[in-house]
């Protein structure tokens, strides 16, 4: 069931505030996480293959090898072969619908200004390669690859140079191991993709980083994952580029009305919970409109396959935010600063002029979260815990490099150089001035 806290009541803002406290706990660097995630960056930079195959052991399949690394040529040709017709139907409309999205947020390098004799500018160019962290485990999120690598194309990044880390399921008991979904692997054909690699975690991480035996090092490293794989990704920031975001478990916010339609808002919350985990936050200023979203989220539950995953969802990660208004509503948004940011009101223009922090929104209650997880065009790879306050998700920008440009292209008028001089010579820095100073004598 999820909780309903009145934040109105002293016990109702403790219960709030410990669940936000927990939302943000995820994003730590100061964790056992974060120093387990050290070793094996350590780990892996220094021992290659070894290190991978070792990790994979422990946590994903016991008989892991090192020929596994690598997903080989016949097997994505043979994956793309076995999709069926109508499912690469839909994927090919949905890469096209990123494509033309990318393509529209593409910026232009600036047209120069002249200032003081300055011809100044700014251009925009892509990395030379890039690594795509897609989740593996229960779910097979092929929308994650595509919500990665077409944003990485349209920038500029050749497909041979983009490689992609997927890990099979963990192997529970003596069950037999799994295998990367074959749809991802199709999918990567399908983008033209041919560095995937079978493995997942921390050590994926470190080996795009660093490289392998068997795996290329990139430029930057970008996309989704568990607390370990984020963390990851911040401590091999300066080795190589990251999408500078924390993209952890999913989470959405809900601010609805009387207007909204309790059974629409009740499946975007069950949506984002049966991520195992999803954190779901519903935010209203009526009493009435929580309990109607409530009875039917219990209603839709029972109904879906990942039902557990679900309760467990909002048992431990989500709860109802009764506020006394909307104010107080816009406030508590703003404050868990959402992945997902869903808008079921009748003012939606009013509101989303005031609610700034969040990862991507949702404009109406005709307009679910998933639309934006598969289909409609901006990538689904958002900020997580608390973090929409000061980042953004994956866009075309995340792959381009911006430079500024300078050109005097007639020479520094005197004044320019005598300024930059005296500028330089009161930093202590003579070398400097002398620069400036040369090209007036």
């Amino acid at each position: 069931m999820l909780p309903v806290y009145d934040i109105a009541t002293s016990q109702g803002q403790a219960d709030y505030q410990a669940r936000l406290t927990r939302l943000k706990s995820t994003a730590s660097a100061f964790s056992e996480q974060a120093q387990l995630v050290s070793a094996i960056l350590q780990d892996v930079q220094q021992h290659g293959d070894d290190a991978i195959v070792k990790y994979m052991r422990k946590w994903t399949d016991p008989d892991f090898t090192a020929d596994r690394i690598k997903v080989s040529a016949a097997e994505l040709d043979a994956a793309e072969k076995q999709l069926p017709g109508d499912l690469r139907s839909a994927i090919e409309r949905s890469i096209e619908n990123v494509r033309q999205y990318q393509q529209h947020a593409m910026p232009k390098s600036m047209e120069t200004v002249t200032i003081n004799g300055a011809e100044l500018g700014m251009r925009f160019t892509p990395m030379a390669s890039a690594g795509m962290c897609v989740p593996g485990g229960a779910a097979v999120l092929f929308s994650t690859l595509i919500m990665l690598a077409v944003p990485a194309m349209v920038a500029g990044i050749d497909p041979q140079n983009i490689s992609v880390i997927n890990p099979p399921p963990t192997r529970i008991g003596d069950e037999p191991a799994g295998d990367i979904s074959p749809i991802v692997l199709g999918t990567c054909k399908m983008l033209g993709i041919e560095n995937v690699y079978r493995i997942g975690g921390a050590q994926a991480v470190a080996a795009l980083a660093y490289g392998t035996q068997s795996v290329k090092p990139i430029d930057i490293i970008a996309g989704p994952g568990n607390v370990f794989v984020q963390l990851a990704k911040a401590q091999v920031a300066g080795v190589c580029g990251t999408d500078g975001g924390f993209y952890g478990p999913s989470e959405i916010v809900t601010v609805a009305d009387e207007s909204a339609d309790p059974g629409y808002v009740a499946s975007d919350l069950i949506a984002q919970a049966e991520h195992n985990p999803g954190k779901c936050f519903l935010v209203s200023w009526s009493r009435d409109v929580i309990d109607a979203i409530g009875k039917e989220v219990q209603s839709q539950m029972a109904k879906r396959t990942r039902s557990e995953f679900i309760q467990k969802a909002l048992d431990t990660e989500s709860c109802a935010v009764l506020t006394k208004d909307v104010d107080q509503a816009i406030e508590v948004s703003n404050t868990i600063a959402a992945e997902h940011v869903n808008l079921a009101v009748k003012d939606v223009d009013g509101l989303f002029e005031r609610i700034t922090n969040g990862g991507e929104f949702f404009l109406g209650h005709q307009t679910p979260v998933a639309a934006g997880d598969y289909y409609a065009g901006p990538s689904h790879c958002l900020p997580t815990g608390t973090t929409a306050r000061f980042t953004s998700g994956i866009s075309v920008y995340t792959f381009l490099k911006r430079s500024g440009t300078v050109c005097y292209r007639n020479g520094m008028s005197q004044q320019t150089i005598d300024d930059i001089a005296l500028l330089a010579k009161a930093e202590g820095l003579d070398a400097h001035a002398n620069s400036a100073s040369i090209r007036g004598e």
